[in-house]
This record gives C-alpha cells, structure tokens and sequence, in this order.
C-alpha cells in the first residue's frame, strides 16, 4: 500500500486546502479560465478524498480509484466543453472577462 505511513488526516488536510481554494478562487475571479481551474481544483480535491478513504478502509479493492477515473474523464470533457464555449465568447466580445459576458443576453 502506498499511503502506509501517511495518516489520513494529512490528505483530508490537503483535500480541504485544495477544495476550498477552488471555491474561493471560482468565487472571487472574473476571468473564465481562472474560473475553469478552480473548478478543476475542486474536482481533483474529490478525487483525492476518493482515493485517501478507498486505500485506508478497503485496502485491497479499487473502488475509490475508479470513481476517481470517472470524475477525471467528465472533468476532462467538462474543459473541453468550457473552453470551446470561452473560445466562442471571445471572438465574439474580444474579452473573457466575466463582468463583460453579461452581455450575451440581448
């Protein structure tokens, strides 16, 4: 096992850290690719609370690391998506910033 001499509070540290930095940086950022990556960060904070409690509870099944691969693929199609809508917005407004997307409405 990988996580033998680390105790679970660290990662759950760390989990904690990371999801509530992507909630602060979504919250208080105007640019949408900011924006994007703190999204990311939540997730992957998701996926390592997935695989932190998966490798100390059930040591020997694999449950926690494939949830963890699922939400790595619906992130990455989740970007995809995101940035080719950012993409659209600005050769359409010139700009990514939030404040100016509004705009897209009328």
């Amino acid at each position: 096992m990988m996580t033998e001499g680390i105790p679970l509070e660290y990662f759950l540290i760390v989990s904690t850290l990371m999801f509530f930095i992507g909630i602060f940086g979504f919250l208080t950022r105007k640019n949408l690719i900011t924006m994007l990556m703190s999204i990311e960060l939540i997730l992957n904070s998701v996926n390592i609370n997935f695989v932190a409690f998966n490798s100390y509870l059930f040591p020997h099944q694999m449950q926690g690391q494939f949830f963890s691969l699922i939400i790595i693929a619906v992130a990455a199609a989740e970007a995809a998506v995101a940035i080719a809508i950012i993409i659209n917005i600005y050769r359409n407004f010139r700009s990514i910033e939030t404040d100016k997307v509004d705009e897209m409405k009328y």
